[in-house]
């Protein structure tokens, strides 16, 4: 073991975390065969074999899985120093890492390139994720910063910064989409098909929000995990759409989305800038929290398409 890298030792928690050589392969930004080498030769360090192949599914040997919490915690003592080194370079030498949930990813690159623009030579690392891919991130400390809807009630600071808002979107050739219409009742929605995110996604927990017992009546035309895949059923005339009003912006410039003037719309939720309550943040991100606090609203309010619009 004392010829192991902290590398393998990466690639070897990733996998296992996966339990999929290829997984872990796009989260490391490596191709699989550099994987497999770099496990093959950790292999060759521990002197035990880490991982076993059963059909299609990859599993941990018993080894392997005494080996992961080692390694786990190999990886947070190195994390941890580099923070604490980070104290010493201050913002401009500093590394910004930010996770968010996929509707963030409409908008917060803007937000990053802002804050960058402020400290020449900071180095940024934006990663989208569900809500519990992101939960997860926090978890393992593999992010600063986390950017969500809903955050954890325990362990975290969570700080509002901008509001965000759900809205109802449709073709302009839908029967709902006549110009100057008065607010549609929702007992109307409920006579239109909708095409909506997968059950357990934020923005089904919003729809819960918005419609409260009345989302059993819903009719779903499809259930879909991808925002932009969703815009365009809407687009094709498919159903109507519950979306982040972030995410409809160029479709709505466009006319190829209109949002609908619905009762009780929009649903004003808010985005939370969150990170683990006990983590020693490195000035960077303490510095990028600070921005979302002061002029995140402002940045995220220019992307609010209107009603009609």
């Amino acid at each position: 073991m004392r010829n192991a890298t902290l590398r393998q030792l990466k690639t070897f928690e990733a996998v296992a975390r996966h339990l999929s050589f290829s997984r872990a392969a796009e989260e490391l930004h490596l191709t699989q065969p550099a994987v497999s080498t770099q496990i093959r030769t950790l292999e060759g360090h521990v002197g035990a074999t880490l991982f076993e192949q059963l059909g299609k599914k990859t599993f941990l040997t018993q080894a392997g899985a005494e080996l992961l919490p080692f390694s786990r915690a190999i990886i947070l003592q190195f994390e941890e120093a580099e923070a604490a080194m980070a104290q010493h370079r201050g913002i401009s030498g500093g590394r910004l890492d930010v996770a968010v949930i996929s509707a963030g990813d409409y908008f917060f690159p803007q937000l990053m390139v802002a804050f960058a623009r402020r400290h020449p030579g900071v180095q940024l690392n934006l990663t989208v994720h569900n809500r519990e891919e992101l939960l997860g991130q926090l978890a393992a400390n593999r992010t600063d910063l986390a950017v969500m809807v809903r955050p954890p009630s325990q362990d975290t600071q969570n700080d509002a910064f901008a509001p965000h808002p759900y809205v109802i979107v449709a073709a302009p050739q839908h029967a709902l989409a006549a110009a100057g219409r008065e607010p549609i009742a929702l007992r109307e929605l409920m006579r239109h098909p909708f095409v909506v995110r997968e059950r357990g996604s934020d923005t089904w927990h919003s729809m819960e929000d918005a419609f409260g017992p009345r989302l059993a009546e819903l009719q779903v035309a499809m259930e879909i995990k991808s925002t932009e895949t969703i815009k365009q059923a809407v687009i094709a005339g498919i159903g109507l759409g519950f979306l982040s009003a972030h995410t409809i912006g160029r479709e709505v410039a466009s006319g190829s989305l209109v949002v609908l003037p619905v009762e009780r719309f929009p649903l004003m939720l808010n985005w939370y800038v969150v990170h683990r309550r006990e983590k020693r943040l490195p000035p960077v991100a303490s510095a990028f929290r600070q921005f979302l606090l002061d002029d995140g609203a402002e940045w995220i309010g220019r992307l609010i398409p209107t009603a009609g619009g």
